[in-house]
């Protein structure tokens, strides 16, 4: 050993010491360096990157079963010699809906014989592709996945050499063990699920679960129990924390927003949230008032159900956006470093005459009825509306659901990741026009780029959690709002929401949202490697992955810019988006052999993939290939196996030399 070894492990004594408690000797230390050396040299896990899912369940759960096409293009692999693209699709269709396709198949063969013979064919079948899909990972891997009940058996399964004769009469005989004892449909569906699982290592989202479409909330439950996840928070994502949080400006957002998708479900049924406080307070308020303006969007006339309360979501709808204008007001007058004193209209209007006047210039009001408004004190919540507000306010706080809910977003997410060489974030980095970083400025200090968006993650955790002191806890509970909307904030990044201009205002001039520089200049190399750059992402194969603003496919906008060194992967989940992007969403699939962009068509419908095996209609484009294939050793988390290992072989050198002595292994058991 050389006096630099010597240096570093007497250096490191204190932690080699506690290493030595989980390695007790050289045998286990050797060991376990065998191990990760194996590991390092294994095909790195595929990742799995979707944006904007706004609720959209039945499709956000499509591409998750099926891992954007992974699955459908791992059986044709396997099978492309042996079965025809019927048989594929029905086996694609099994593994992405195991229980409603074996229900399925139950009401199509009823001779029990015909039924067992198709049990063993595909058991076989599953046994292959889950033998495919587990090959980059280890044994002890793919064992903490196994589903208890059948751990041994899949192991024995996906572990005998079935080229051998013997051996593929001994998984004859498991398979048919397994039908006979009637655990066929159990089987099946736990191997299903184990494909799914070990298809894709790492699930990435990248901002706005909610808002929109009908089931953010079942969206959620999914994500909370997956295997391996993060999430970097959008703007809706962020309006919903600070809901959850009782900032009662977010409330409003969130409550006018699932009005205006005729989505209020989600709060009643989702989240327990008890909206007949407000629904009451609107009809009574409202009762002479069309509110055609508030009906809701995308209104599906064929429902009965939604048109015959459609009238009263456009009361809640208008009740809760006029109670929202005069809490947001609250929040701008208390706090004017946010500078949006622009957004304070109320107080703009000729109540009389019903015009509005708006930097200088004059628009007429389409809907001139404010009856909770008092033009000598516009801004002032009525009693009635106090209370709404107050009962809305305790429904929200005291939802255990939502609780729930947003500690798995906290749990697994910031307003950012770096991740094997690339750098995640829902929208922007706020830019100034010659593409410097801009400055922030929060509670009298300057931020940019990364320290700007450390600090806003760190507001966020203390507006949901709390602060050290309660001055701070009240600004970071009013910021959470102004990142849904304010003009410097990285998850929205425009000059304005112009929800008032849009309810209230015919002139579509007056609805613009400017985007801010980052939306312009992003386009650009050399100021997306400065961005990579300040987040001190590293390596050949670096990029910058956003969602937030949908790519208008139709009109020829590609998802991939500044030479290929940032991809926008919101194509338009949200049915809301879809005809202006023309298609129903990107998904980004990064295996070993690098970057696969999945183009989506929408998705028809759970029964008619199950029924009719139609998958989602995607088209495959390799965004980058890489010039070897990746391994685990390419990765973050190689980075980390490979400084255990140094630190074992430190353990080693302090074994060898006496240093640290050696102690026998024993397992470590609860003594009474």
């Amino acid at each position: 050993m050389n006096e630099m070894d010597y240096k570093q492990v007497n250096d490191d004594m204190r932690y080699l010491t506690l290493l030595s408690r989980s390695f007790p000797n050289i045998a286990t230390a050797s060991t376990e360096i065998i191990n990760l050396e194996a590991i390092l040299n294994l095909p790195k896990g595929t990742e799995h990157f979707l944006a904007d899912l706004h609720g959209e369940y039945q499709a956000f759960q499509h591409v998750l079963r099926n891992a954007s096409g992974t699955i459908k293009r791992k059986v044709k692999e396997i099978f492309n010699e042996t079965l025809g693209t019927k048989e594929q699709k029905e086996l694609c269709t099994l593994i992405y809906y195991p229980e409603l396709k074996l229900e399925l198949v139950k009401r199509g063969i009823t001779d029990a014989g015909d039924l067992n013979d198709w049990y063993f064919i595909n058991i076989n079948r599953l046994v292959k592709v889950c033998r495919n899909v587990s090959s980059k990972y280890t044994r002890s891997k793919v064992h903490k996945a196994l589903p208890p009940d059948f751990s041994y058996i899949i192991q024995e399964l996906l572990h005998e050499n079935s080229s051998d004769p013997n051996k593929q009469a001994y998984v004859d005989v498991v398979v048919r063990t397994i039908i006979s004892t009637q655990r066929a449909d159990d089987f099946i569906i736990a191997m299903c699920y184990l494909i799914q699982q070990l298809t894709i290592d790492v699930l990435h989202i990248l901002g706005d679960v909610y808002d929109r479409g009908p089931s953010p909330d079942k969206i959620m439950d999914i994500l909370c129990d997956y295997h391996n996840l993060d999430i970097q928070w959008g703007n809706h994502d962020i309006l919903w924390m600070g809901a959850a949080a009782g900032n009662d400006c977010c409330i409003a957002n969130v409550i006018r927003i699932a009005m205006r998708y005729g989505n209020q479900s989600v709060l009643e049924d989702g989240y327990g949230i008890n909206l007949l406080p407000l629904a009451t307070f609107a009809m009574e308020t409202y009762k002479k008032d069309p509110c055609t303006q508030f009906i809701p969007k995308d209104l599906d006339e064929k429902d009965p159900e939604k048109m015959k309360s459609s009238r009263l979501m456009a009361q809640m709808h208008k009740a809760i956006s006029i109670i929202q204008f005069k809490l947001e007001a609250a929040t701008i007058k208390r706090r004017p470093e946010f500078e949006m004193s622009d957004r304070l209209l109320l107080d703009k209007i000729d109540y009389k005459k019903h015009i509005i006047t708006i930097d200088g210039k004059q628009y007429e009001l389409t809907d001139g009825n404010f009856p909770t408004v008092d033009p000598q004190d516009p801004y002032k919540l009525t009693a009635e509306e106090e209370m709404v507000v107050t009962k809305l306010h305790n429904s929200f706080v005291q939802s255990d659901k939502l609780k729930r809910h947003m500690n798995c977003m906290f749990r697994n997410g910031c307003i950012f990741a770096v991740v094997n060489g690339n750098l995640l974030y829902h929208a922007s980095i706020p830019l100034n026009e010659d593409g410097s970083l801009k400055d922030v400025i929060i509670q009298g200090y300057p931020y940019h780029g990364h320290a700007l968006l450390k600090k806003v993650g760190s507001l966020i955790r203390d507006a949901y959690f709390g602060a050290e002191n309660q001055e701070d806890y009240l600004f970071a509970k009013d910021y959470v709002w102004y990142l849904w909307c304010g003009k410097n904030s990285p998850a929205f990044d425009k000059d304005k929401m112009a929800t008032f201009e849009r309810y209230f205002i015919a002139d579509k001039a007056t609805h613009k949202e400017t985007k801010g520089w980052y939306y312009k200049l992003r386009d650009q190399e050399k100021i997306c490697d400065m961005i990579l750059d300040e987040f001190h992402v590293q390596g050949q194969y670096r990029h910058i992955i956003n969602g937030h603003v949908p790519v208008k496919t139709i009109k020829g906008e590609s998802p991939v810019k500044a030479n290929g060194k940032l991809m926008v992967i919101d194509g338009g989940f949200s049915k809301a988006y879809q005809p202006e992007t023309g298609i129903a969403g990107y998904t980004l699939v990064y295996h070993s052999r690098g970057f696969q962009l999945v183009q989506h068509e929408p998705f028809t419908s759970i029964q008619k993939a199950v029924e009719e095996g139609q998958d989602i209609k995607s088209t495959y484009e390799m965004v980058e290939l890489t010039n070897h294939r990746m391994m685990v050793k390419d990765t973050d988390k190689g980075n980390e196996l490979s400084s255990q290992i140094r630190d074992l072989q430190k353990l080693l050198v302090a074994y060898r030399s006496g240093l640290i002595k050696e102690r026998a292994w024993r397992p470590i058991t609860n003594k009474r």
